[in-house]
């Protein structure tokens, strides 16, 4: 990936949640509790992860970007 990027992680259960914020983390990557995808830092995926924030922890990834 070229550019920034960030590290995603779904810390709380999709089960329960409403259908847009479980379509966002989907639409991330993210499948179970734990589990944790890098993604490139655009306005879709930011918009994205505004939408699901309750349930995710964000954080800079490391490594190059």
């Amino acid at each position: 990936m070229t550019g920034k990027s960030i590290k995603v992680t779904l810390i709380k259960s999709l089960f329960g949640q409403l259908a847009s914020n479980r379509n966002s983390a989907r639409g991330l990557g993210l499948r179970r509790i734990g589990h944790s995808v890098v993604v490139a830092d655009t306005p879709s995926n930011r918009g994205m992860i505004n939408a699901a924030s309750h349930m995710l922890k964000v954080e800079p990834a490391a490594g190059k970007g």
